[in-house]
């Protein structure tokens, strides 16, 4: 497989928090602090945001691909950084901002994103996972959303996007208890569309990317905005969306290129346009 280098996210700050290699239409960033199992922390949030707002702006990306480096996804919030208290109000209110934006981004971006756990994913971890649309796990993966039992909270929009993959019941047992569980476990509730071994975790991502990356951006997109936030509308609201949508999509070169390429039997060549 041809791939550009691996180039750093956010030259000139605290450090290589993320890498980001392309390979075709396909960015992959991977979090990069793997001696701390790729703890957040501040630079490494505002690092995904400015490798995710610019793979999203880019027209020759199709798909992101969000992994850990090293035998982890992500341990969550770095406890080690915090072993003398809590940071002052301001630095608080930042690191807060920083995570919720990452997370939002991965959510509400147009361009689809795969998350490729191929080991622990914890509190913010899991957070950052959940945010992606397509979670695929390693099997022996260890899961926890530990917040509560730390007197520390939730984040990233957890609260919705658990309940919408497992259930409101589920949910809270998850959240209030905050037991470990297995990527196995992950998948079999529905929060995972697949456990693996791990590695063959980054494999399969790569393979769905692919494939997602060869669809119509456009309906894509339109697809994105409008499944899971779509249990915030009613039906009729929900219509007069998708009616939108399509309008839309009927005038793009893209919707021509679909329809000719069935006709002649051939794959297409979507532009995004």
């Amino acid at each position: 497989m041809t791939a550009h280098p691996e180039r750093r996210s956010g030259e000139g700050s605290a450090g290589p928090e993320v890498l980001v290699r392309r390979d075709g239409f396909v960015v992959e960033l991977t979090l990069n602090r793997p001696d701390r199992l790729n703890a957040v922390n501040r630079p490494l949030y505002e690092q995904l945001v400015e490798a995710l707002t610019a793979a999203d702006a880019d027209p020759d990306t199709r798909c992101v691909i969000l992994t850990g480096a090293g035998r982890g996804f992500c341990a969550g919030a770095d406890l080690k950084a915090h072993a003398e208290g809590p940071p002052p109000p301001e630095e608080r209110a930042a690191y807060i901002e920083a995570a919720q934006k990452a997370n939002t981004t991965l959510q509400t971006m147009g361009t689809p994103a795969v998350a490729a756990v191929n080991g622990a994913a914890i509190g913010g971890g899991l957070e950052l996972a959940l945010s992606c649309d397509l979670m695929i796990v390693a099997e022996e993966a260890k899961l926890r959303l530990p917040e509560v039992s730390l007197a520390t909270f939730i984040g990233g929009g957890v609260a919705y996007t658990l309940a919408e993959r497992v259930g409101v019941l589920k949910a809270r047992q998850l959240i209030y208890f905050g037991d470990f569980f297995t990527g196995s476990d992950a998948a079999q509730m529905g929060m995972a569309n697949l456990a693996l071994p791990g590695d063959l975790v980054l494999e399969r991502a790569r393979a769905w990317a692919a494939r997602l990356a060869a669809q119509a951006p456009l309906s894509l997109a339109a697809a994105k905005r409008l499944i899971g936030p779509a249990a915030n509308h009613t039906r009729d609201e929900v219509i007069q969306l998708e009616r939108e949508a399509l309008d839309s999509i009927f005038g793009s070169e893209d919707w021509k290129e679909g329809v000719a390429a069935f006709h002649e039997k051939r794959t297409p060549r979507y532009r995004g346009r």
